[in-house]
């Protein structure tokens, strides 16, 4: 799909959204409820501000010495008999995990939650190679079931409303009809129990990778994880180079504070560490474990000092939970992973910044994403930088031109004045003009009023006192 047709499928899936007054009470509320379950839980911080800046500096550390600490990883992870593979591309990291499901002559595989793995579209190579995949996250299953993506990183399913979930499964799973989330979960895990044990491979995300042990963090509420994890005979974990951490005590800050930005709560229920396949004398566990290391275009994020601290990201959500644009056009109309403020910044770097500007530009800049990150990214400001960006690489003949007219202007005090002159001539005609083909601003006015033009400029008022 081009740029062009990228812009104007967000812009259509905007308009379309954004009238449906049902989604938009559903989001609200449930983003309302988020807001005070994180207010409560970020004030139990002994001060939460430090706890901010705490975790900017690790991740600083970590990035900047990102060669290091992947070093560091692999080699211990390797010493505990992991096979550890590194994915320059999304292709390569799908060839990767087909070449290993094919080497165990797997049929069934059973997954967990993971971002990285919906980056590279990875559920849909499987399937097209003729493998049964299932989403062993309660959200992510929901999705799967509707043949949609996740709507948001941390809350896949926050569309849906009990009903919508009752229909979904007694349309797929022959469930009876009920409104009890309770009775809801049990028809999904009945579901997803056979699959665990029929499944011959389980593929995971990643939260975390600590450097220093060698050992690969997942976080989770519902332990669906540790099922997909222990269950089948091998275990695939898929993760992003920026996951890394330096030390195991930086988890006494980050699971927490991930716990907390991305869904109000103090701890998650579930956080275990991998380090390798099942050792000797140990009772559950993979027979053999394989960890893939993705870039996918993270090291040219890297190499720019500028906006390099958007690999800082924790993935917990909060920039999309407080951003007005996400608030109003949901998950799906951003056509891409990673949405809301956070893919806005990182998309045009993985997937190209001409075919995804317009994300960069489908914002408010108000701030409040670079204030609620819990590791302090600069995001409102690198989304400026994304519009810079894409105006310096290829700059509009249009609006070139504009501005050049504009320094004719400006540059000359006569020329100025005289077009002020005009301008308020000509304002009281534009109410008759607005919004047709006449309108030299109907880009603007189409959803703003016009500024109207001073009567009198402050140079003429100061002339006129004294």
């Amino acid at each position: 799909m081009s740029a062009s047709s990228q812009a104007r499928d967000f812009s259509a899936k905007a308009r379309v959204i954004t009238r449906d007054l049902r989604h938009r009470g559903l989001i609200q509320t449930a983003l309302k409820k988020y807001e005070v379950a994180r207010g409560r839980k970020a004030s139990a911080f002994n001060d939460w501000q430090s706890a901010r800046q705490a975790a900017a500096e690790t991740k600083w550390d970590a990035i900047n010495h990102l060669d290091t600490y992947l070093e560091e990883l692999v080699a211990k992870l390797e010493a505990r008999g992991t096979k550890v593979h590194w994915a320059s591309t999304a292709t390569q990291a799908r060839e990767i995990i087909l070449g290993i499901i094919k080497s165990k002559n797997a049929r069934c595989i059973i997954k967990s939650k993971a971002m990285t793995a919906e980056e590279i579209h990875l559920n849909d190579a499987m399937e097209k190679q003729g493998y049964e995949v299932v989403e062993s996250d309660l959200g992510e299953y929901i999705v799967q079931l509707r043949h949609e993506p996740p709507y948001h990183i941390v809350f896949p399913a926050m569309h849906l409303t009990r009903d919508d979930i009752s229909d979904l499964f007694q349309r797929e799973l022959g469930s009876a009809p009920t409104r009890e989330p309770e009775e809801l979960t049990m028809i999904a895990r009945r579901a997803l129990r056979k699959k665990y044990l029929a499944a011959d491979i389980g593929i995971t995300g990643a939260n975390f990778a600590i450097a220093e042990t060698g050992m690969i963090s997942i976080t989770e509420n519902e332990g669906n994880a540790r099922l997909t994890a222990a269950l089948p005979k091998t275990m695939i974990s898929l993760l992003g180079i920026e996951k890394v951490l330096p030390k195991m005590e930086d988890l006494a800050l980050f699971l927490p504070m991930l716990a907390t930005a991305g869904a109000g709560q103090a701890i998650t229920c579930y956080n275990t560490m991998y380090g390798g396949p099942r050792q000797p004398g140990e009772s559950d566990g993979p027979e053999e474990y394989h960890v893939v290391l993705l870039d996918n275009r993270r090291t040219e994020l890297l190499a720019d000092p500028e906006q390099r601290d958007a690999l800082h990201c924790i993935r917990c959500g909060a920039c999309l939970n407080v951003c007005p644009i996400f608030r109003n056009v949901g998950g799906h109309t951003y056509g891409t992973t990673y949405s809301g403020p956070i893919g806005s910044v990182i998309t045009p770097h993985l997937r190209g910044l001409q075919d995804w500007k317009h994300l960069s530009a489908s914002s408010s800049l108000c701030g409040a994403c670079t204030e609620t990150c819990p590791v302090k990214i600069d995001l409102h400001h690198h989304l400026l930088h994304n519009r810079r960006n894409a105006s310096v690489e290829k700059p509009s003949s249009l609006e070139r031109f504009a501005y050049k007219m504009f320094a004719f202007v400006a540059n000359r005090p006569g020329l100025w004045q005289f077009s002020k002159e005009i301008a308020r001539l000509l304002q009281p005609l534009h109410p008759l003009v607005k919004g047709t083909a006449l309108d030299p601003a109907k880009s603007w006015t189409a959803t703003r009023e016009l500024a109207p033009v001073a009567d009198e400029s402050f140079k003429e008022w100061w002339r006129n006192r004294r």
